[in-house]
């Protein structure tokens, strides 16, 4: 399929798409824990040079022509992106808190984290519900100390399909230290 798509699982992320400035003709993206490519093939069509991770290659397979991809176990082998940063740096749907600080070290000086995931109270209405894969209160904000926060959620996503508890950070790693600078929010 492709992100045109209107499916939800194969149409890119709202909270994504709310923020076009992070995504350049040009620049550089990390898709991480891509699954099937709904972000890559997204990304890719806009003109960013795109690189995707995942540990299965089933699920990935076909989108080496669109990016670069890396089939990799991230949670228990080495992190196969050392010394890489991105211009955007993508998670949704995945949680492994001991790559956090990787995940943020990834982020290039004046790129973008955009990250969403499960939060507390999913549990409650469906998977996951296991507490290792859902974001404590303000856990994503603190995942991004050192980096300016332009937008944050935390709460109950009422959909038309799949209801969710999810939270959502919107982050910048300023591209000189110590100098804060102030990102558009509305993109018209």
């Amino acid at each position: 399929m492709t992100s045109t798509s209107s499916s939800p699982s194969s149409s890119p992320s709202k909270w994504l798409l709310r923020w076009p400035q992070a995504m350049r003709a040009g620049g550089t993206a990390l898709d991480l824990a891509c699954g099937s490519g709904r972000h890559v093939r997204h990304l890719a069509a806009l003109g960013m040079q795109v690189t995707g991770v995942d540990i299965d290659a089933a699920a990935t397979a076909g989108l080496e022509a669109e990016a670069e991809i890396i089939t990799a176990d991230i949670e228990s082998g080495p992190w196969p992106l050392a010394g890489r940063q991105f211009d955007l740096v993508l998670v949704t749907n995945y949680l492994w808190r001991p790559l956090i600080p990787l995940i943020t070290a990834a982020v290039a000086p004046g790129g973008w984290l955009i990250y969403e995931t499960f939060a507390q109270g999913q549990q409650s209405i469906g998977r996951p519900a296991r507490p290792e894969f859902l974001l404590q209160p303000g856990e994503l904000l603190e995942a991004c100390k050192g980096l300016s926060v332009v937008a944050f959620e935390d709460g109950f996503e009422v959909m038309a399909v799949n209801p969710r508890f999810v939270q959502r950070v919107a982050a910048v790693r300023d591209l000189h230290d110590g100098v804060f600078q102030r990102y558009a929010l509305d993109q018209a």
